[in-house]
């Protein structure tokens, strides 16, 4: 049994992983992190993004669960649902790799 509860626990670390692995997307969430909710617009214009890649990550972002969203009148905001990735990436950020 504890090897299925290994297997789940992983899996969902790698989803997450996989789901944030995107330079855009990181953007995105650290701007969402400075920012209560904000519109595909501002959110664009902040990244310096095409609208329409900037809606196909945020529309990933929602669909797995990192992000959630709030129409007001005519204007969708987005914010951070999964506020544990933002600890994740400041963690990363700590990593020391000879990359770059």
């Amino acid at each position: 049994m504890a090897e299925e509860l290994d297997r789940e626990r992983v899996e969902k670390i790698a989803f997450v992983l996989k789901t944030v692995a995107h330079p855009m997307r990181v953007g995105i969430i650290d701007l969402l992190s400075q920012h209560e909710k904000m519109s595909v617009n501002e959110i664009t214009a902040y990244l310096g993004l095409e609208q329409s890649l900037t809606s196909h990550h945020l529309a990933n972002l929602k669909m797995k669960g990192v992000l959630g969203s709030k129409r007001e009148g005519k204007q969708i905001f987005y914010f951070l649902k999964l506020k544990e990735v933002v600890d994740l990436i400041a963690t990363l950020e700590k990593v020391d790799i000879n990359y770059f």
